[in-house]
């Protein structure tokens, strides 16, 4: 019955948040279960059995849920939920985001540092990794590469930052890498979806947003800076 129930949860079209009692489909939440000792469990991956509770995938409504006691309230049941639960979904978000990059390089599917990046791009990427300590004048480089490509359409490539540099660079066996590119295929594509979700539970947005990256956000201001002096010169 467990576990039919629990598939059940897993396949529905559309849960409750118990923090913000907003509906929402299951990718945009988080599914929880009572684990040994009455533990309340993150259950990521919406595979384990037994009754389940669904959270808004951020951080703020992880933290909301548990200053309401919403998951003893949903459970009807006693449970331990850890202070700490709110960092230990980001940690099991980082975890994944590193694994699946890591699956990605194995599949031949990632390239690292900048000139190895600066020449993918050149050739078409499917999305790019910045490390969250990038400097600045990497970022905009990179931000240049890609308008080369792309033109206009560069706003459209992923460019996600959502690790640091020593985590780009455990997930790619070196010690630290600053910017990687991804590749076209199957696992190029679940590793961007990994740390979107990781940048999203930062951020606080539902699936489907993502918070402004800094390569973009320089191409803008650039873009801005370039048109200002044109604009004056029609306006003399």
């Amino acid at each position: 019955m467990a576990n039919r129930r629990s598939q059940a949860e897993q396949e529905g079209p559309e849960r409750t948040c118990v923090a913000t009692r907003t509906v929402r489909p299951p990718d945009e939440l988080i599914r929880f279960v009572v684990g040994p000792d009455d533990q309340l469990v993150p259950d990521l991956k919406r595979k384990l059995p037994g009754r389940g509770v669904w959270v808004t995938a951020s951080r703020q409504a992880v933290e909301e849920a548990a200053r309401k006691k919403a998951f003893a309230r949903s459970l009807k049941a006693s449970v331990k939920v850890p202070a700490t639960l709110a960092d230990d979904i980001e940690r099991l978000l980082e975890r994944d985001a590193r694994d699946s990059l890591s699956m990605a390089n194995k599949a031949g599917q990632v390239v690292a540092g900048f000139s190895k990046v600066e020449a993918a791009i050149a050739q078409g990427v499917a999305g790019i990794l910045q490390a969250t300590d990038a400097a600045a004048d990497g970022v905009r480089k990179i931000g240049q590469a890609l308008r080369r490509r792309y033109g206009e359409r560069a706003d459209a490539i992923p460019v996600v930052a959502a690790l640091d540099s020593s985590e780009l660079g455990l997930a790619l066996g070196r010690s630290h890498v600053i910017h990687a590119a991804l590749l076209e295929g199957p696992a190029a594509r679940a590793c961007l979806a990994r740390c979107r979700a990781l940048e999203r539970y930062r951020a606080g947005l539902p699936d489907g947003q993502v918070p402004a990256d800094p390569t973009h956000m320089a191409l803008a201001a650039a873009d801005t800076t370039t048109r200002e002096p044109q604009e004056q010169e029609r306006n003399d």
